[in-house]
């Protein structure tokens, strides 16, 4: 089984979303199957194999979630980040004034998903290979 400082070592390497790829392939080798990041303070719970469950403590002070989704405005910002433009509190901030309340990765489909404040899926992106 996995444990926060071996995730929070994986974690330690990613510098923007340049980055991010290369972090899934780490923590699937721990052994994550899914994870939820959680933009209101950063937390996260990550799934493993028979359910193994852990939680991170938050991240940083509680963030303001807009109750209004703005898919389009948080896909530029995401598409920013992505390309090394901001660091991983500016792209939370983001998160929230967009109305992103989660994201989830999941290691089995490679994708990452950002939900809103109803669940409702605004975007959902195919993870990269490294």
């Amino acid at each position: 089984m996995f444990t926060l400082e071996q995730i929070q070592e994986a974690h330690s390497h990613v510098k923007s979303g340049v980055d991010f790829p290369a972090y899934v392939q780490d923590i699937i080798k721990l052994g994550v199957r899914s994870y939820d990041i959680y933009v209101t303070d950063g937390h996260a719970e990550y799934v493993g194999l028979n359910d193994y469950r852990i939680q991170s403590e938050p991240k940083y002070e509680a963030l303001n979630i807009s109750n209004v989704s703005n898919t389009e405005q948080f896909k530029d910002d995401l598409e920013a980040h992505q390309c090394g433009e901001t660091d991983y509190m500016t792209f939370c901030k983001h998160a929230a004034q967009t109305g992103v309340v989660k994201w989830t990765v999941d290691t089995d489909t490679m994708t990452c998903t950002y939900y809103d404040e109803n669940e409702n899926k605004m975007i959902e992106e195919i993870i990269p290979a490294k």
